[in-house]
């Protein structure tokens, strides 16, 4: 199965700008023939949080749209990333799944919420599942902040994901731990890690680029750097099961003793 990450810098506060540069560079991707293309989080309109009133998506429908299109048209499967998508109980920044068939097949909202970008002051958490079953395989999907809780990640990686997809606007001064925490994530639950961050700028921060592939090992199947790029690699879901028998963590865990 080949991946592409489209590593985007996203044109801040601008959704309609944002569509165009998915869609430019969905299409550089499709070039490489890929089973699925995956988008950076908040795509659509960056951290321009105090905006987002005005800016996020009602119900995530015009981004979903978008999705559809794109994903139908170019026989793709999309991890449409995360977009502000307002709800009646608020604004959920909300991850997007669509099978290469056109269809809307899952969403997650960010659980945890980021403090330190004043995240849960715009933003209200979200309560669902992260795995969801795509061609065939079962396959999880976090938001940025979210890699900080390993314990988030492990119960879905306990409940059958063999690849866990990451889409997150990670500022440059911590790409140390974003490195270190996506290697970390694909060791301990020995599946593969993808992860979409953006690139660019924005009136607040920098961000990191360093979209990465893992495998089940913690290797590094790929790593982008700063720039807007388009990353590739081919991933096998045999590795995990084999990963997984050499070493059988889910057979050896004993939660009965790991609660507080």
């Amino acid at each position: 199965m080949k991946i592409a990450i489209a590593q985007m810098d996203i044109a801040y506060g601008n959704p309609e700008e944002n569509y165009a540069i998915a869609d430019r560079l969905i299409g550089e991707a499709v070039k490489e023939n890929p089973d699925f293309v995956v988008l950076p989080e908040l795509w659509t309109t960056g951290y321009d949080l105090e905006r987002l009133d005005e800016i996020a998506d009602g119900q995530a429908a015009e981004s979903i749209a978008f999705l559809v299109k794109k994903a139908s048209e170019n026989k793709i499967n999309l991890i449409g990333g995360s977009v502000a998508n307002r709800t009646g109980a608020g604004v959920e920044n909300t991850m997007l799944v669509v099978s290469k068939e056109g269809s809307l097949v899952h969403t997650y909202s960010k659980l945890h919420l980021f403090q330190l970008m004043n995240e849960q002051h715009y933003f209200i958490p979200g309560t669902g599942t992260a795995n969801f079953e795509l061609d065939g395989r079962t396959l999880a999907g976090f938001v940025c902040y979210d890699i900080r809780f390993p314990e988030w990640l492990r119960k879905h990686a306990s409940k059958g994901a063999e690849a866990i997809f990451v889409v997150a606007e990670w500022p440059k001064p911590r790409v140390a731990h974003w490195r270190s925490l996506l290697i970390a994530r694909a060791i301990e639950n020995q599946c593969y890690v993808i992860a979409c961050n953006r690139a660019g700028s924005d009136p607040k921060n920098v961000f990191a680029g360093h979209s990465m592939i893992i495998d089940p090992w913690g290797e590094i199947l790929a790593e982008a750097g700063e720039g807007e790029e388009i990353l590739t690699a081919e991933i096998d879901f045999e590795k995990v099961k084999e990963v997984r028998g050499i070493i059988p963590v889910f057979e050896d865990r004993r939660p009965e003793h790991y609660r507080d």
